[in-house]
């Protein structure tokens, strides 16, 4: 009798042994899996990389589709109202031919900015390190407010969108300081004086705009981390926070790593204010900000308003204002004052001090004052100087362009290929705990 017990109770049990190979052929599965996420990439494997690409896009392109086909009474709509009225204005010649075109520059403008905030929120300023403010926006406001000091003139614009744009340089760059009259400024100290809030109106439309551009860009982290609370799963970046940290990180990551948990940590303060205040100051770490308000049930509008005024009114002001105050004479004038009067009680300084005094006015007037006509031969050196100038700068952003492509590429590939990769593990665990079932 007791035998016969022994006998059904082992037959009952579960075979350890084929669950634990079971479970390792499991592991040696997801190992492999990950290290043909690691390896897929354009230098490794490009044609392999750009077939998931292509398979991506195609599967995105089919949802569009279908979204279309099932909005179709509202599209047909759109089309009626808004497309078949804009194509009949561009085709026809008449009054209106004018005002077109000038909304056409217009719109041009708009998105042009807004395309450089996007860009420099979902990606091109975090792969890249330059950042669409350094490459554009930046030097834009420089230039201005140089031009304008040179000038004595803060109304160079021939209108608010004469500003650089994709292959097109502003009207006023290369115009010389005569073609726009005498200067409304007059030198002092052999220098011009110009408001630091007369020349902010001339470059606050460009920098709102793309302000705007970086809150816009600042949603997706928001919208994929609601939605996968509302599926009930957690985003990888917030699972890595609750990884032990690693010995092997530098103590850079390990920096960012600690300020991630800390925010994680702190996260039942977020609020209106509190996001208004991440947004007002450069912050690399606002990508989590925007995760954790999804994922933590912090409405929309609260959260966009936040962004949106922090990014577009408050953070892109005091970087336009910044610049401008470095390249006004208004701040040389300042910085003067304040090393005068730090090297003056400095013992056996303040002799030398007159010919520093004299280096530094010499170098402000040879960058902040009107050029000379030159000889032809000097400016022909200049315009060469310019062209070469320009053509290194253009193909290191062309460089960085082809950089941030290459990372889209590759991470929609990546992404495709572990959806399959989801998908397969799902189906090999289910085989196994219906074998297990079988065999129980």
């Amino acid at each position: 009798m007791g035998r016969r017990k022994t006998t059904a109770a082992a037959a009952a049990a579960p075979p350890r042994g084929s669950s634990r190979a079971a479970d390792g052929v499991i592991s040696e599965i997801r190992e492999k899996h990950k290290l043909e996420l690691e390896n897929l990439t354009l230098t490794k494997h490009p044609f392999r990389t750009l077939h998931f690409f292509m398979l991506a896009m195609l599967q995105y392109l089919k949802r569009l589709a279908t979204y279309i086909l099932s909005k179709g009474a509202l599209f047909a709509v759109l089309i009626v109202l808004v497309v078949i009225p804009g194509v009949t204005l561009l085709v026809t010649d008449g009054l209106h031919k004018k005002h077109v075109q000038e909304f056409l520059n217009y719109a041009r403008f708009v998105l042009w900015w807004v395309s450089l905030g996007v860009a420099s929120s979902i990606g091109l300023g975090k792969c890249s390190g330059l950042h669409t403010f350094v490459l554009y926006l930046g030097p834009h406001i420089a230039l201005f407010t140089i031009k304008a000091v040179q000038c004595g003139r803060v109304d160079l614009k021939t209108a608010p969108y004469d500003t650089i744009l994709l292959k097109q340089a502003p009207s006023w760059l290369d115009k010389k300081c005569s073609e726009f009259g005498s200067p409304m400024y007059p030198a002092s100290d052999h220098s011009v004086m110009i408001p630091v809030f007369d020349l902010l109106p001339q470059v606050q439309l460009e920098a709102i705009l793309w302000g705007i551009g970086t809150a816009l860009g600042e949603l997706p982290p928001y919208f994929i981390s609601r939605a996968a609370r509302l599926s009930g799963s957690e985003l990888e970046a917030v699972k890595e926070l609750d990884v032990a940290p690693s010995t092997e990180d530098g103590p850079v990551a390990s920096n960012v790593n600690r300020t991630k948990r800390w925010l994680l940590s702190h996260s039942q303060h977020l609020n209106f204010f509190t996001i208004l205040i991440l947004a007002s100051v450069p912050n690399p770490l606002f990508d989590l900000a925007g995760i954790m308000c999804g994922q933590f049930g912090i409405p929309f509008w609260e959260f966009f308003f936040a962004t949106l005024i922090g990014k577009a009114i408050i953070k892109t002001h005091i970087q336009t204002l910044f610049i401008i105050s470095l390249c006004n004479n208004q701040l040389l004038y300042l910085m003067e004052k304040e090393l005068i009067w730090i090297f003056g009680h400095i013992p056996g300084f303040s002799a030398n001090l007159p010919s520093v005094i004299a280096k530094l006015h010499s170098a402000k007037e040879k960058y902040l004052s009107p050029p000379a006509s030159g000889s032809p031969s000097s400016q022909i050196e200049d315009k060469q100087w310019n062209f070469s100038f320009a053509s290194i700068w253009n193909s290191v952003v062309w460089l960085v362009l082809m950089n941030f492509f290459i990372k889209i590429v590759t991470s929609t590939a990546q992404d495709y290929r572990k959806r399959q990769q989801d998908v397969e593990m799902e189906l090999i665990t289910d085989s196994s705990s219906l074998g297990h079932s079988k065999t129980n």
